[in-house]
C-alpha cells in the first residue's frame, strides 16, 4: 500500500509521519507532501534523530497529481490540509489526524522542543495503530 501524508507546508508533522512510516513498516511505501512546500523544520529533524529516525534526506514537496495517483491512502495531518485536499479517486481512502502544529509552540527552547517531542510520539502511536488496522 502506498501511503501519502499531507500537511499544509510539509515541514513538520507530515515529515515525521513519513519518517516513522519508513522506520516501522517494510510492507508499505510512504511519502509526504504539502498543500505548499515550506522547507523542513530543523526541530522536527532533531526530535526524530533523538528517536533514531533520520528524516534529514527527505524533501519538502508540494502535492502533485502524480502523488495523488500513486497513493492508496492519504492521511491528512492538519485541518487546513484536510479542508484543502483535492478530490480523490474512489479507489483512494482518506484518514484525518487532527494534529496541532508544533511549529506554533511558544516558550523557551526546552518548552518548544517538548512540544515537538510530544508531536513526534503522538504521530508514532497513530501510525502504529493505522498499520495494525491495514
Amino acid at each position: 500500500m502506498n501511503i501519502l501524508f499531507l500537511c499544509t507546508g510539509n515541514s513538520c508533522r507530515s515529515q515525521m509521519a513519513e519518517g516513522w512510516g519508513r522506520q516501522l513498516s517494510d510492507d508499505h511505501e510512504f511519502c509526504s507532501a504539502g498543500i505548499e512546500a515550506h522547507g523542513k523544520n530543523p526541530r522536527a529533524i532533531a526530535v526524530m534523530a533523538e528517536a533514531g529516525v533520520d528524516i534529514s534526506g527527505q524533501q519538502s514537496t508540494q502535492l502533485t497529481d502524480a502523488m495523488l495517483g500513486w497513493a492508496d491512502l492519504v492521511v491528512t495531518v492538519c485541518g487546513h490540509a484536510d479542508d484543502n485536499c483535492p478530490s480523490l479517486p474512489d479507489t483512494v481512502r482518506k484518514v484525518h489526524w487532527p494534529l496541532d502544529d508544533p511549529a506554533k509552540a511558544t516558550g523557551d527552547e526546552d518548552a518548544v522542543m517538548q512540544v515537538f517531542r510530544a508531536s513526534r510520539d503522538d504521530i508514532r502511536q497513530r501510525l502504529q495503530a493505522l498499520l495494525k488496522s491495514l
